[in-house]
């Protein structure tokens, strides 16, 4: 079943019609050559349609790519329209929403977004809590929560699914081409293992890594899962990361998986205060956010596949 096209994918078809290139399209739209070709390619597949010939000089439009050319213009039109009017509701919404997640997230999905948000909605003050435990959404100790977890919800709580959260083991890719990639428990024991991760993580974490006999190669211990993500980074060895932030990351390499679970990662809000403008923005926009971040990441991961 083909996915159905989204303003993005048409976007960057726009961009690659007025420039002639993928590379100037991705100058244009700020982002990666290959995210640009990527956008086309799903497009194409979406409509069943080649709508670019690709030239030694760049892209040309075919015949059913110019005929498309004024509909994805009004749909830039439309979308724009919208945006001015989320502009003018953001303006008019204010106040501060304190927003609770682990380290880990708010650095490696929230705070890419942040800038945006902030000039979108600039009444709106954000307040990150990351410290260890879980704060209490119906006492009000946070408004926003994006949670990973595979309880029920609290009675009072509402929110949407992101994703499975899915942790893995990682490498850097220095680590990699020094020692090897290991793809199982066996493997795992002639390589240094990174401990820690703090608050639940770091329990779960550990009773896998006694479970598969890697004690002894443990080499060091980090207090949260960020300090696991900068031992990685800095090829010191291996240790567990989420893959919806680690699969993201070209300088890192999956190794061996511990076992699946059943955890999944949440945006969260209490009912008392969905309906609260400032609250309400902060959901939709990074909702929003995130779940194109796990569309681009899924593509990104059927892409091998398919090739």
């Amino acid at each position: 079943m083909r996915r159905a096209a989204d303003w993005n994918d048409w976007r960057h078809f726009l961009g690659v019609a007025r420039a002639g290139s993928t590379l100037l399209a991705a100058r244009e739209l700020r982002v990666s050559q290959t995210t640009v070709a990527r956008r086309i390619a799903a497009l194409e597949e979406a409509l069943g349609l080649p709508l670019f010939e690709r030239r030694p000089a760049g892209y040309a439009l075919t015949s059913a790519g110019e005929a498309l050319v004024g509909h994805a213009e009004a749909l830039e039109r439309a979308a724009l329209a919208t945006e001015q009017i989320a502009l003018a509701r953001g303006r008019e919404a204010a106040g501060t929403v304190r927003f609770t997640s682990e380290d880990i997230f708010v650095l490696g999905l929230l705070a890419p977004h942040i800038a945006e948000f902030q000039a979108l909605h600039p009444g709106i003050r954000l307040e990150f809590d990351s410290t260890p435990g879980v704060l209490d959404l119906g006492a009000g100790e946070a408004d926003v929560a994006l949670r990973s977890t595979s309880k029920e919800q609290a009675a009072g709580i509402v929110g949407r699914i992101l994703c499975h959260d899915d942790w893995t083991l990682y490498c850097s890719r220095g680590y990699a081409a020094r020692h090897g990639v290991p793809n199982s428990v066996e493997q795992l024991r002639e390589h240094a293992i990174i401990g820690g991760g703090g608050g639940g993580l770091a329990r779960e974490y550990a009773e896998w890594i006694d479970g598969a006999g890697l004690n002894d190669r443990v080499t060091m211990e980090q207090g949260s899962a960020t300090g696991l993500l900068t031992a990685i980074r800095s090829g010191l060895g291996i240790a567990v990361l989420p893959t919806v932030i680690a699969d993201a990351d070209p300088d890192l390499v999956q190794c061996a998986p511990p076992p699946k679970h059943k955890r999944e990662l949440w945006l969260l809000t209490h009912e008392r205060v969905r309906h609260s403008p400032p609250v309400r923005a902060v959901v939709d926009f990074f909702y929003d956010k995130l779940s194109q971040h796990v569309r681009d990441l899924d593509a990104a991961r059927a892409a091998p596949r398919a090739a």
